[in-house]
Formats: structure tokens, sequence, C-alpha cells
């Protein structure tokens, strides 16, 4: 039976660092054979729409968060081993891109400014999908923005499965959630799609765009156990410390 772990949004340097190092803890210990990221790996927040023209634009650590984000993948990629790890296109990772083609329109399509670049994707062995992509026998990855968002943990993901005609496991709306859609005749199932949401890893306090710092959020991660042509999805939940169980063995940061 094959294992793949699902790692959610992350959105580096507004990541909870105790998290990830529970998660990087169980990738050491477990060493699944698949890993994949929903996306929102680094934030990027210089380059977004929200702060153009304003103070946030001008900070000048653009190319520290970047490197952040460098090795924040190259640890997970070290704790996981030399297995298959893929990476989703997303929001947050399209804004270079983005960034580059409203204002410096010239220069987008240089190779050294594409995401996948800035954050050495091939020298860590990452696959880049700018595409959903089927991850698991009738599973696709994709980040979650892909379609309208539901305050639902579970509901944006399953509103996508309906769309695609198969499973999803997504992130994007950092709340987590499993649900199923079956349709049945003759009391049988005819088909049964999964909606599954991987929550965050981030860092809540520093999410100062939130009201309060109020949200429903929540720190979760997840599992895919692949038998064939069979999967089943598995939600983890995260603690409010970071750490987590999996078949009754605990990881901490």
């Amino acid at each position: 039976m094959k294992t793949i772990a699902i790692h959610p949004d992350a959105q580096v340097p507004y990541h909870f660092k105790p998290a990830a190092r529970a998660f990087n803890n169980f990738l050491r210990a477990v060493r699944p054979d698949v890993l994949a990221s929903v996306g929102d790996e680094v934030d990027f927040p210089q380059i977004s729409r929200w702060t153009r023209g304003l103070r946030g634009e001008y900070t000048g650590d653009l190319q520290k968060h970047i490197n952040e984000g460098v090795a924040y993948l190259r640890t997970m990629r070290e704790a996981f081993g030399d297995g298959e790890f893929h990476i989703t296109r997303s929001n947050h990772m399209d804004r270079p891109l983005k960034y580059l083609r409203q204002h410096a329109a010239g220069m987008a399509e240089l190779d050294a400014l594409q995401v996948e670049h800035m954050l050495h994707f091939e020298e860590l062995g990452i696959t880049y999908h700018t595409q959903p992509y089927e991850l698991a026998p009738g599973w696709m990855l994709v980040h979650g923005d892909e379609g309208g968002q539901s305050r639902e943990g579970g509901r944006t993901a399953l509103n996508l499965a309906k769309k695609f005609g198969k499973s999803v496991v997504c992130g994007h709306t950092h709340r987590a959630g499993l649900i199923p859609d079956v349709r049945s005749v003759n009391g049988r199932p005819t088909q049964v799609v999964w909606g599954m949401e991987v929550g965050n890893f981030m860092d809540q306090r520093k999410a100062g765009y939130l009201g309060g710092g109020s949200a429903n959020w929540h720190m979760a991660c997840g599992l895919l156990y692949v038998d064939g042509s069979k999967v089943t999805p598995h939600l983890i939940p995260l603690r409010s410390d970071g750490s987590f169980v999996v078949s009754g063995k605990e990881y901490r940061g």
C-alpha cells in the first residue's frame, strides 16, 4: 500500500514553526512514498495587489522571504527523503508572475524569475504542476482557488470534486474538512467523490489582515492511502501547539 502525505498552506515566513517541525518529524519517521503540497508555500506579500503602492511593497525583504522559503522546502525534502515531491500552483505562488506581467511585462518570461526557479524546485527534486494533477487514482491535487469558496471546511474541495467528477484534495481556504458525495441506485453506490481540505500551517497571529485575529481556520495535514485503484483519505487535525497523532503515535515540533 502506498502512502501519500499532504502538506497544507504554510505561507512562509508567516508559518507556525512547531507545526512545520512536527510534520518534518512525521516525514522522517514514516517516510511516505509521495509528498504533495497544495501550494502557498511562500506568501510574497511585497508583490501582492493589496500592497501595491503602499509601504508593504517597499520593505526590501523579498529576497529574504524567498531564501526562507527555499530553506523551508529544503528541510522538508531532507526529512522526506528522495521520493516523489509534488507542488501545485496557487494564488500566492502566482504572485511573482502576475506582478511581472502587470508591471514589467518584458521580463515576465525570464526563466530566472519564474517561481519554480526562485525556489530551486529542480535542485530539490520537486515537480511543479500548473494544472490540476491526478495525484492518486480518481484524486486531483489543486490549490482550491479554481472555483467558489465555502466557509464550511471541505465544501470548497467537494464543489470542485463535483465539477471535476473526481475527488479533490486542496488548501487555500485554511479550513480543514473531509466530505463525501455519494450517488447510488438500487441500494448500491454508483459514484463516490470526496472533498478534502487540509487546513494550514500558518501562525494566525501573523495574519494582520484578520479582524481581531479571528477566523474559522484550522491547522491540519492529510494522508492518502493507495491500494491499487482504492484510495482512503485521512484528515489529520493539529493541536494548538502544532502536534498531531497518526496511528496512535504523537508527533511534535
